[in-house]
């Protein structure tokens, strides 16, 4: 596996801030630790520019190669947020902030690209610009799209994106990549049930709420099943049920809460209208009212042809062209780059975490044997892209 040599040379110094940041978790745009480290490692390193406060609390530092005849900028990304999750690993560098904890490899994401920014500053062996994006609010807070509102695409002049997240159950060492549709669009889902409550011995004098939502939950698993073609895919999952406050009370109102995943467009129109039709009708055949809100959130993550075979090209030339899965099948998570490849061609690419505990789980933790791997494919693909 060609490792950098420098990459190899900095591993111990890279994993020794990937866990400062496991050990000081922040949520959402609220990174003001992160976001300063960043900023003052990234100063240290020597880049160009070092922008703070980009998107309330994101960082963006420019690295200018050696030559600017190619008059191209790519922009590499990192999110810096972690999760409200509770960590139940016994670690000499876990969390220090209670209820908040890395589960989904965020901290390893930074230190990475970090990494790279190092090393691009202290070479700079390419003709153009390099610009490493340290984004808030990935989790649900669409930072991206609150980095691109405050006009990063213009005053940094990015041409291309480039994205990489961590992958347990992957063997490290190994990357995987796909073009087209690689993460869902996340869109939100509440619903609210109206009936008649009274006692529960009586349940003929009321409009049972409860049984209500209960149909509503069964019937709109048909939306899936018999919906959609067999061939595409998506995921609508109740996940929360507020209701009552009594065992023998039937309550008046059932809210529920939960989500629709999908990877076209097309389907995620079809699952906004069907569950509008399932909610209301069958509320309305129990003798109930039922009131849907759908909120689309993040889009679909579309890889860009060209980009995809050029990302996967380098990952290649990093671990060998059997470590690189080219067909990796799509995730139904969602990820807010998808914001940045909306405005911009480029790549999303997975790179192994080896058997750890899944993403969002409070066991979770970044394998730091991938370091080298990430942060070599940051430089390789910069120093590709803008060959001196």
């Amino acid at each position: 596996m060609p490792i950098v040599n420098r990459v190899a040379d900095l591993h111990p110094e890279i994993t020794a801030w990937r866990r400062d940041l496991h050990a000081h978790p922040e949520l959402l745009y609220d990174v003001h630790r992160t976001a300063a480290s960043v900023a003052e490692k990234l100063k240290a390193f020597g880049c160009d520019e070092v922008v703070p406060g980009l998107g309330l609390t994101g960082v963006v530092g420019v690295i200018r190669g050696r030559k600017q005849g190619s008059g191209k900028t790519i922009g590499l990304r990192a999110d810096m947020d972690a999760l409200p999750i509770t960590e139940l690993n016994d670690l000499p560098y876990k969390s220090t902030n209670p209820g908040k904890m890395h589960a989904c490899g965020h901290d390893g994401h930074t230190a990475m690209l970090l990494g790279a920014a190092r090393y691009l500053a202290e070479t700079r062996n390419f003709d153009g610009t390099a610009v490493v994006i340290f984004q808030p609010a990935e989790e649900g807070g669409a930072g991206a799209k609150a980095m691109l509102d405050d006009g990063i695409l213009t005053r940094f002049g990015i041409d291309e994106f480039y994205g990489m997240h961590n992958y347990p159950g992957m063997p490290v060492g190994q990357f995987g990549i796909n073009s087209g549709a690689i993460m869902a669009a996340t869109d939100t889902l509440q619903i609210d049930v109206e009936g008649l409550g009274g006692h529960a011995a009586r349940p003929h004098l009321t409009v049972d709420a409860v049984l209500t939502a209960a149909q509503i939950i069964n019937n709109i698993q048909s939306i899936v099943s018999r919906n959609v073609d067999p061939q595409h895919a998506a995921v609508v999952s109740i996940c929360m049920v507020e209701a009552g406050n009594a065992d023998n009370v039937l309550p008046e109102t059932v809210r529920m809460r939960g989500t629709a995943r999908s990877l076209d467009a097309d389907v995620q129109d079809m699952l906004e209208k069907n569950l509008h039709r399932i909610v209301e009708n069958t509320a309305a055949a129990l003798g109930a009212k039922a009131k849907l809100t759908y909120n689309r959130n993040y889009p679909v993550l579309v890889n860009h042809d060209r980009e995809t075979a050029f990302a996967a090209a380098v990952a290649k030339e990093i671990a060998g062209a059997d470590r690189v899965d080219t067909a990796h099948p799509p995730m139904m998570g969602g990820e807010d780059f998808s914001f940045m490849l909306q405005k911009r061609p480029g790549a999303f690419i997975w790179v192994g975490n080896g058997d750890s505990a899944g993403l969002h789980h409070p066991r979770y933790n970044f394998n730091d044997d991938a370091i080298p791997l990430g942060t070599s494919y940051w430089v390789k693909l910069v120093e590709t892209a803008l060959p001196a």
